[in-house]
């Protein structure tokens, strides 16, 4: 009887059947019960079956039923229904819906975006219909032209479907034509204040000397502008509203300035642009939207907009506001981003210290993560925090059985096994996996290997150490006396490499790096790995990885 096998099975059979987590104290008693003679040592078995349970309670419920239906049917009963993490139900919704996805072309898209991105894909495929990629880029100031390629690669790899793509400095020609009619029916007005006297007034819920110039001469201000007799500053177009609102925010605002800078895809061909509120509120009409999705910090931005969708009798969209969501120790503002990239404290968007999706990608990470964590945080209108924690452990119950298994020695010391004879081990890529094979090493009499410095530096003097999947050592002074290949109870393990490992190297996302031996049949390997007793890479490039999470 192999002990180890014995518990391993027993926690898979548990875990299975309460929904992926094994309880120990359940499985210490159906080991005892099967085996009393095993209670004079029942300390040594509860350890034992802590350390089977954790590694069992890492892996999905999905991979606990795999390796059930491989290894153990004799286990598989009526499956109890497992509690499913839903978004709510979208009201108001009659056949198809029309959603959008509306990122600035500032940089890359970045974790946060993930959120509005995964929510609204949700919905679409929950009922059908179209998503819409709306890039709005109507702030020339603050784009960075590889934001116009890089945002759909990286929907794609998050595997959000988007119908189309619409970018708004394309539609400035349906903008303008919008403007006229509310300018012609008296819903806005031109402004040639200063503005700081323009919120001044609005502050004291006073009008604009402006505000009741009539429709004509408006409308003749208003192509003065386009044609350039106007520069920066000087006007803007304004929609009225109500001048008493109790929010100061929603009283006049502004829908049109002035800019001047060249824009990346349109140069100098336009100088009144308009602002978020207007163009996002013209566009939802006009592409249909059924329902919007947002943060919200959007809120008085949708009661700006519903005065353009009242002004023009449109039909108005449902409208939901999720809370925000703080991103604590992650660089996410695009302004102090590309001011580290031009000052080289960043390499690039993707650099391994940044939460962009580029990096997430780079990293390792598995697009199903941002689903998962993303519809079980829901769509609550509560503010929260992100947690690295348990996003790191939804990748790893994803990841986890499809990922084989490596030996890196980080710091490495080389030792002299003394007194051992030739041996030849066959390591398993997976401790539950065997479809991923394994690999062998035959390692000869006497040879050397490497360890982990430190590790080996905590080993008391005279204690027996595992070299894991390997053989049995005793420390003595700073040598190693081989004792046996029998795995003994409570050793500590260490990982090793032959002496004909290669240098490698981990990029951290703290900026350091940690260096060392990766064993031979690591040499050539590329993808998604785990370093045994040290944590999860992406090997890029032979020799060079990125640290994924522990």
């Amino acid at each position: 009887m192999d002990l180890d096998d014995e518990i391993r099975k027993y926690a898979l059979k548990n875990a299975y059947q309460h929904n992926g987590k094994a309880e120990a104290g359940a499985v210490i008693g159906k080991i005892l019960a099967e085996y009393p003679e095993l209670r004079k040592d029942t300390k040594d078995v509860a350890s034992k079956v802590s350390e089977i349970v954790r590694e069992i309670n890492s892996f999905s419920l999905d991979q606990i039923k795999t390796i059930i239906q491989d290894h153990y049917p004799e286990f598989i009963v009526k499956e109890k229904r497992i509690q499913e993490h839903r978004l709510p139900d979208l009201e108001n919704v009659h056949g198809k819906v029309v959603m959008r996805m509306a990122p600035s072309p500032s940089g890359p898209l970045h974790i946060g975006h993930s959120r509005m991105a995964i929510l609204n894909d949700e919905y679409v495929k929950r009922y059908g219909g179209s998503l819409i990629l709306r890039i709005e880029d109507t702030n020339p100031e603050n784009i960075d032209p590889i934001a116009y390629d890089q945002i759909p690669k990286d929907l794609e790899w998050l595997d959000v479907n988007f119908d189309k793509i619409v970018i708004q400095s394309d539609r400035f020609d349906l903008y303008y034509a919008e403007a006229r009619k509310l300018l012609k029916e008296e819903h806005a007005y031109i402004c040639t204040c200063e503005q700081s006297d323009f919120k001044a007034k609005l502050l004291k819920s006073i009008a604009c000397p402006h505000r009741n110039t009539n429709a004509n001469e408006n409308l003749e201000l208003f192509d003065k502008i386009l044609s350039g007799k106007f520069k920066k500053g000087e006007a803007v177009l304004v929609i009225k509203t109500d001048l008493n609102h109790p929010n100061p925010a929603i009283r006049d605002w502004i829908a049109f300035r002035i800019v001047q800078t060249s824009h990346p895809r349109v140069g100098k061909d336009f100088v009144f642009y308009p602002t978020m509120n207007f163009s996002v509120a013209v566009d939802d009409h006009l592409l249909g939207l059924t329902h919007v999705i947002r943060g919200k910090d959007h809120l008085n931005n949708t009661y700006r907009q519903l005065y353009i969708f009242n002004y023009n009798s449109w039909k108005i969209p449902e409208y939901y506001h999720y809370g925000l969501v703080k991103f604590p120790g992650f660089v996410l503002k695009t302004s102090i981003i590309k001011k580290g990239i031009k000052s080289g404290i960043y390499s690039g968007w993707d650099d391994i210290k940044l939460a962009t999706i580029m990096t997430f990608k780079k990293r390792g990470f598995k697009p199903e993560t941002f689903r998962r964590y993303w519809i079980e945080s829901g769509m609550r209108e509560i503010d929260s925090e992100f947690s690295i924690e348990i996003f790191n452990s939804m990748n790893k119950n994803i990841a986890d059985y499809e990922t084989p298994r490596l030996f890196f020695v980080p710091n490495p010391l080389k030792l002299h096994l003394s007194n051992m004879e030739e041996i030849t081990t066959r390591i398993p890529n997976h401790p539950s996996n065997k479809s991923l094979g394994v690999r062998e090493y035959t390692i000869p009499q006497n040879s050397d290997v490497y360890v982990p410095s430190f590790d080996w530096k905590t080993v008391g003097e005279s204690s027996i150490v595992r070299l894991k999947d390997l053989c049995n050592v005793k420390k003595e002074s700073e040598n190693a006396v081989y004792v046996g290949n029998d795995p003994i109870k409570n050793a500590k393990i260490l990982q090793w490499s032959p002496e004909d490992g290669v240098p490698f190297e981990v990029l951290k996302p703290d900026g350091t790096r940690d260096r060392g031996i990766m064993e031979p049949h690591g040499k050539a390997f590329l993808g998604f790995c785990q370093l045994e007793r040290y944590g999860y890479v992406n090997v890029v490039s032979p020799g060079i990885a990125y640290f994924t999470h522990s």
